[in-house]
């Protein structure tokens, strides 16, 4: 297993809102993206999420940590999708982003 891409998206919302914006945030990701992805699963314990994703024949495993300042998104990508963990991390990025804008 490759080392984990870790992704670090500042905000200004507090814990809660970020929490909740992020809880919103996946419904619409599962939606936008239901070609890619076989299967999500996550739970929430306090400020943490833990997650499971199938994607491109590939699983991979993660969390997410909110802060009042900042979100921590840690994922272990799998030897094959760790090839292009650049172009991930820039999508983990931009999608955590959209998620905790003001609507």
């Amino acid at each position: 297993m490759s080392k984990p891409l870790i992704v670090s998206i500042p905000h200004n919302l507090g814990k809660d809102e970020a929490a909740r914006r992020l809880q919103s945030g996946l419904t619409r990701l599962e939606t936008e993206f239901s070609e890619a992805i076989a299967s999500l699963k996550h739970e929430w314990n306090g400020d943490r999420m833990n997650f499971h994703l199938g994607l491109m024949g590939q699983y991979v495993e993660g969390l997410v940590d909110v802060m009042p300042d900042q979100v921590r998104i840690e994922v272990q990508l799998p030897w094959l999708l760790s090839l292009i963990a650049e172009k991930a991390k820039s999508f983990i990025r931009k999608q955590g982003t959209l998620m905790l804008e003001k609507k």
